[in-house]
């Protein structure tokens, strides 16, 4: 039989929609279209075609920039997963008994409350290798053996990574441990009277049922870390060279590289281009992941 439709659901979910159709889809497209043309931020956009996209494949800022990203968000994603486990494991697991577990977690999370762009600028006063803290706590006022923190690529790149991990790690242990504390009791102390070791409990009961949230961790890690911008363009070196990567354009990711290409040069239809080459790279490596993962997975189960 016909029910007439409730029209007040709709009505309540329509603000969303406008809103999405507004500040989301409606730039999205806009952006797409400019990646097509020699748009300048000044003059009526000139469709090009994809020469936007050829222009970057060839363009070796921009796979040096793809290469820095990489440089910078590898080495923090794996410490802070490692670390992130780690504290989960021990601040939720009953045989340690950890005290003060909840102070923990508050003091791990708290760098994440800061933002990242004040973060960048605690880190470039305390590394400045003249007048920086740590220089003068490990040396005092013997100046020339000071160590320029920032001045060599392969360093600058470190200290970033070092800085996310800390702001970061604290946020998916807080992911990590909900996901565990989610897993019904009943389960391990089967595997405790079954006799199963702690790392088989952990492979074949922990690992499998936090496999969603861990997914989540992973892929927002991700998302996040090709999309790293301000704590790069911050920290580059000097006033005069703000946001160019510097040392050496080590420090320049390929969103900085976006950025510069927009507002500093003036190519707009160049910045859009590179943020759907961005958005490519980000879906496929989610998806490899999300595949290979789901394939190792069953194959353990």
């Amino acid at each position: 039989m016909y029910k007439k439709i409730n029209m007040i659901g709709f009505i309540f979910i329509l603000p969303f929609f406008l809103f999405f159709l507004t500040f989301n889809l409606y730039p999205i497209i806009q952006t797409l279209y400019l990646s097509f043309t020699s748009f300048d931020g000044y003059q009526d956009p000139q469709f090009i075609g994809i020469e936007n996209y050829i222009n970057l494949l060839k363009d070796p800022f921009f796979w040096k920039a793809f290469g820095n990203t990489w440089a910078i968000w590898l080495p923090n994603f794996l410490l802070q997963i490692s670390l992130a486990f780690l504290c989960a494991v021990l601040l939720t697991n009953i045989r340690y008994k950890v005290k003060y577990a909840g102070l923990f977690r508050a003091v791990f999370y708290f760098p994440n409350l800061v933002t990242a762009a004040s973060m960048a600028v605690l880190f470039t006063v305390f590394l400045d290798w003249q007048t920086g803290a740590l220089n003068q706590f490990l040396f005092g006022d013997d100046k020339s053996k000071y160590i320029y923190w920032l001045g060599k690529p392969r360093n600058a790149q470190l200290v970033i990574s070092s800085i996310q991990t800390w702001m970061w790690f604290g946020h998916n242990m807080i992911l990590i441990m909900a996901a565990i504390i989610g897993i019904p009791q009943s389960y391990f102390e089967a595997a405790e009277i079954d006799g199963a070791s702690q790392p088989r409990v952990f492979f074949k009961i922990t690992l499998p049922l936090i496999f969603p949230i861990l997914t989540f961790v992973v892929v927002t890690s991700l998302i996040g870390g090709l999309q790293l911008f301000d704590i790069p363009f911050v920290m580059s070196t000097g006033p005069a060279l703000q946001g160019k990567g510097e040392p050496q354009q080590a420090i320049i990711t390929m969103q900085a590289f976006m950025y510069n290409s927009g507002f500093v040069y003036n190519r707009m239809g160049y910045a859009a281009a590179v943020s759907f080459v961005m958005f490519a790279i980000i879906s496929i490596i989610s998806v490899f992941y999300l595949k290979v993962s789901q394939r190792l997975l069953g194959d353990e189960k």
